[in-house]
């Protein structure tokens, strides 16, 4: 039998009727800020609010989302360039600020071991804090005594002998007879009241300042490498808790294992330096140089400094020898020759076997970006920030490519 065309209209309307359900349901769902579930309901409820939506929106539904037009796009863009330049500025303005507070961290971290092994032997973690705390502050002080007597006595010796060399000049007959013929001492006298005078005074200001300046900042990075000491565990806690929880524990012992580099690296530069030191005090001691201890000092203190440091450390106290006596100098260069080759192929090998894992090409090569970037703290820096990449790669990028 044949339907008749009556029978057929009501199937065919609900047919095209459904169609348009989705869509009105999708208007709806963009009316509402093209949110979907419970949240595209339907506008904020007043006081009859289900407590569970009121819970989930306690400031009401969102309205729709802003236009994207032109207009919008370039001030969030526009607005985007003002904040990078912002923040480069700023960035730059406090640079030395960040310098301090990233040697801060790295020397904290150099000398948490060493508060680690008094904890294990039954300290409590202040009380170590304070006993290491406290060698840095006497190193520092037995360094100052060792280094500010020389140099005052120099200078008061050199003062007090000016007199004596301006005498010896005036005495002379070469410089009486020029003297005569040119009038070279009332035109010394003039240069030395008009021009000399005023350029030592700001020389002696400024010097002054300097050292005033580095005063302030010692004790500064004192301060903040105590701060970073007592807080390292729940800084690194901190950031943990930005990783993760799937990642956390493997991310937390390779964090550990950097830690550690630092302050193996920190520990074993030390122990190279004061070796350098002990020698150089014994020999200059031996080889009866003033200032011995002084000299030392500056040895060990100059030896931190990767690549260049003992070579700059030795050019500076052979110098000092020369002006003392001719075999005294050639002495202690030939010592310092030696040394370095000791040093580098014997002394440093050994010591730095265990802290930190990386090639000697790649030390030299961090060591040389790190100056050129940053100067003595970055050749500080850039020998355990190397280690540190070594170890990610190692443990992270290479497992990785070798699933892939």
């Amino acid at each position: 039998m044949t339907a008749s065309p009556d029978a057929q209209t009501p199937s065919s309307e609900a047919d095209e009727s459904e169609p348009a359900a989705p869509a009105k349901a999708e208007e709806e769902a963009a009316g509402n800020g093209g949110l979907s579930g419970g949240e595209a309901s339907g506008p904020a409820r007043g006081p009859d609010q289900p407590s569970g939506e009121r819970a989930a929106l306690p400031y009401g539904m969102p309205g729709k989302p802003l236009a994207r037009g032109p207009f919008l796009f370039g001030l969030v863009g526009g607005l985007g360039v003002l904040t990078a330049i912002a923040i480069g500025q700023l960035i730059t303005s406090s640079f030395s600020v960040i310098i301090l507070i990233v040697v801060a961290m790295f020397l904290a971290a150099g000398l948490n071991p060493a508060v680690e092994t008094l904890q294990r032997r039954g300290m409590k973690r202040r009380t170590s804090i304070s006993i290491v705390f406290a060698g840095v502050i006497v190193m520092f002080g037995l360094f100052g005594l060792a280094i500010v007597p020389p140099v005052s006595q120099e200078s008061a010796d050199f003062i007090a002998a000016v007199p004596g060399y301006f005498d010896q000049l005036t005495a002379n007959p070469t410089l009486r007879q020029l003297d005569s013929d040119y009038q070279l001492l009332p035109k010394l006298a003039a240069f030395v009241t008009d021009t000399l005078a005023p350029s030592l005074a700001s020389g002696v200001v400024g010097a002054g300042l300097v050292v005033l300046d580095g005063v302030f900042t010692g004790l500064t990075l004192l301060v903040l490498m105590l701060y970073f000491l007592g807080s390292l565990h729940t800084i690194k806690e901190y950031f943990l808790k930005l990783v993760p929880a799937s990642r956390r524990s493997r991310t937390e012992a390779i964090t550990d294992e950097i830690l550690s580099g630092i302050g193996g690296y920190v520990a074993g530069n030390v122990l190279i330096s004061v070796i350098a030191g002990a020698l150089s005090w014994a020999f200059l001691t031996i080889a009866g140089a003033r200032y011995a201890l002084a000299l030392a000092l500056v040895i060990a203190l100059t030896d931190l400094i990767p690549l260049v440091g003992a070579t700059i450390g030795a050019v500076l106290v052979s110098g000092v020898a020369f002006l003392q006596s001719v075999p005294l100098g050639i002495a202690c260069a030939i010592f310092f020759v030696i040394y370095q080759q000791v040093e580098n192929y014997l002394i440093y090998p050994r010591v730095m076997k265990r802290s930190v894992d990386v090639a000697p090409a790649v030390t030299v090569i961090a060591a040389l970006f790190g100056g050129a970037l940053l100067g003595i703290v970055g050749a500080l820096l850039a020998i355990p920030v190397a280690a540190a990449i070594a170890l990610i790669i190692r443990e992270v990028v290479l497992p990785r490519q070798a699933r892939s």
